[in-house]
């Protein structure tokens, strides 16, 4: 993957599955997030998992990905993360990433 495809910003809409909830899993996300320099919003859902979406370079939100499926907050156990709607995008439609309530 050369420079220009790795910078090329997406969207993607996910939901995780597991353990998420009052594991500071959105805390976390919230924060991985803004480190890898990716805009979008984390919430719980009343189906008890976590949902959002990401927006950024093509690079930053594949880490996000991985870090979503695997690590996730230290107390947190995932079971599966599904991710979809992924778009090119030509602007951010976000300006941080926000925990929504």
């Amino acid at each position: 993957m050369n420079m220009a495809e790795g910078d090329t910003l997406i969207s993607v809409d996910y939901e995780i599955f597991g353990k998420v909830q009052g594991v500071f899993f959105r805390k976390y996300t919230q924060a991985e997030g803004k480190k890898l320099g990716l805009v979008g919003w984390v919430q719980n859902t009343d189906q008890g998992t976590v949902q959002g979406q990401l927006q950024g370079p093509i690079s930053q939100v594949r880490h996000m990905q991985e870090w979503l499926e695997t690590r996730g907050s230290p107390k947190s156990h995932i079971d599966r993360a599904n991710f979809r709607n992924e778009k090119v995008i030509v602007k951010l439609d976000y300006s941080d990433f926000q925990i929504v309530k």
